[in-house]
């Protein structure tokens, strides 16, 4: 049982170094100053006593503070108490402490000394009075740490040995057990991550011609205080010169581009470094530069347009400006000039370039456009009209009610009526026909429009004033054609005729005859 204890110890300070170790890589956030741990202890003593062994204190608290010289190094002390109906067990220990706190664990090591105070168990032959020893505690644990004062001890587990001077005969004088607990860990103060040094270099100007001189500054920040800096310099172009916070460049024979300076910062100590950069530019000669328009832009052919040209030097040199076009002519001098467009091709553009040249013959130049107006095109035709076309057909197939509008044709005339909401200018047309068999003849025709159109209007809340009505007077069948009239068209259909609109035939069933009455029974004689 103890080799299993000590090797669960030695697991747990495995563990908590390797979180430390992954801890110190991510130490950007601040750490407490001090704490203070409150929780419950299990202790197993690890004794023998008159041949009997001290069972485990299944009851038991902790309560420790540390205070922490850095980041990672501190000083704990506390105590602890245990108990058991049988015997009870307190120590007093301090001693050094290591932590690798992180924003979200902390894992801990300690190494305590002190006091190891016991009461023997009854019936062991030991006097029942306390006794105290030395004790040695050896383990660590780990925090989770919940907010900036607030962490919870998900465990703290130690080896625990302990010296007493009981009769030998009497039982182990030393004992060597472990102890494990968990609590809260409320947290005070703050112990910032160190900062790196850093520094900033900047140059004065960051363009220059050649031969002009730069400076270039370096600020340190975040080193010791106290501390001497030892400024180095190198650039990638001209020569640098002193180890003070500043240098001079000297850009003389420079090539136009860009350049890099660089300063090296050191104290003489290990991790006490900085390096900062500056760029600069060394320029080449500026052109001349010139932006010009055309005033108007279009013109009728043969027309005229006032070229006006701006043009300068960056570097104040003379500018003179001449012009040219790819068609027409083009005259005058300065900043302004006059395009005559004869000659040009209607609907074509002039492109006008002004040139300007400084006295080191260096030129830029500018173009505008000038458009030559082509003559109208010819009218578009006129579109043609609108017309009336076939929207949908339906059909009548019951035998007893020829003029019926059953749910198939309704399932059309929806769409139908769908087709003019949507449309709400145009009209519609339904023509009715009658099968050349069919003894109502035109009338039947009649009613199937008007039945078609009863339903689009009383069913489908159509305007019955967009709707007309008209008979076949060539093709026969069961049926009625629906028209769509769009606004603007007529409808011109052959074959067919408008009728006056009369109320749907009402048919009704025949009447059955009664039953044939039964000839009376003769009277008994």
């Amino acid at each position: 049982m103890l080799n299993e204890q000590r090797g669960f110890i030695t697991r747990l300070v495995v563990v908590c170094l390797l979180l430390g170790a992954t801890a110190v890589v991510a130490q950007d956030a601040p750490a407490p100053r001090s704490e203070v741990y409150g929780g419950y202890t299990w202790y197993n003593p690890g004794a023998r006593l008159n041949g009997g062994v001290m069972p485990s204190l299944k009851k038991g608290f902790t309560i420790q503070g540390a205070y922490f010289f850095n980041r990672y190094v501190g000083f704990k002390a506390g105590g602890t108490g245990s108990f058991s109906d049988a015997a009870n067990v307190a120590t007093i220990m301090a001693g050094p402490t290591l932590r690798a706190p992180s924003e979200s664990i902390t894992p801990f090591a300690n190494f305590l000394v002190g006091l190891h105070r016991n009461i023997p168990p009854k019936n062991t032959g030991l006097p029942a009075t306390a006794n105290n020893g030395v004790g040695i505690a050896v383990g660590g644990g780990l925090d989770l740490n919940l907010t900036k004062l607030l962490a919870i001890r998900l465990i703290d587990a130690e080896y625990v040995y302990a010296h007493h001077n009981y009769s030998p005969a009497a039982g182990s004088r030393d004992w060597e057990g472990a102890r494990v607990g968990g609590g809260l860990v409320l947290k005070f103060g703050s112990i910032e991550p160190p900062v790196a040094p850093t520094a900033a270099c900047s140059a004065q100007p960051t363009e220059v011609f050649a031969g002009e001189p730069i400076t270039v500054t370096a600020n340190a920040s975040n080193f010791p205080k106290n501390r001497t800096l030892r400024y180095s310099w190198i650039s990638t172009g001209g020569k640098t010169s002193g180890n003070a916070a500043s240098t001079q460049v000297d850009t003389a024979g420079l090539n136009p581009g860009s350049y890099t300076v660089t300063s090296n910062i050191a104290t003489g100590k290990k991790n006490e470094t900085a390096t900062c950069t500056a760029n600069f530019t060394v320029k080449q000669p500026n052109p001349p530069t010139i932006s010009c328009s055309a005033n108007p832009t279009t013109v009728q052919p043969g027309g005229t347009s006032t070229i006006s040209c701006n043009a300068s030097s960056p570097d104040n040199r003379q500018v003179t400006v001449t012009y040219s076009a790819s068609a027409g002519n083009i005259s005058g001098t300065g900043n302004t000039a006059t395009l005559n467009t004869t000659g040009a091709q209607p609907g074509s553009s002039v492109t006008v370039t002004g040139t300007a040249t400084d006295d080191r013959n260096l030129t830029a130049t500018s173009t505008t456009t000038v458009n030559i107006e082509a003559p109208p095109p010819p009218p578009p035709p006129p579109p043609p009209p609108p017309q009336a076309s076939k929207l949908n057909e339906i059909q009548f197939r019951n035998a007893a009610r020829p003029a019926r509008v059953d749910n198939e044709a309704k399932a059309i005339l929806d769409d139908v009526a769908l087709r003019l909401q949507r449309e709400p200018d145009s009209k519609a047309v339904i023509v009715g026909y009658h099968d050349a068999k069919e003894r109502a003849g035109d009338r039947l025709a009649q009613e199937r429009a008007t039945n078609t159109k009863e339903y689009l209007t009383k069913e489908k809340g159509i305007d019955p004033s967009r709707i007309e009505v008209r008979t076949s007077t060539t093709d026969t069948g069961k049926k009625a054609d629906i028209y769509l009239v769009p606004s603007g068209a007529t409808f011109n259909e052959a074959g067919t005729q408008t009728f006056t609109e009369r109320p749907p035939m009402r048919r009704t069933p025949a009447r059955r005859r009664p039953a044939a009455r039964k000839p009376a029974a003769a009277p008994p004689s």
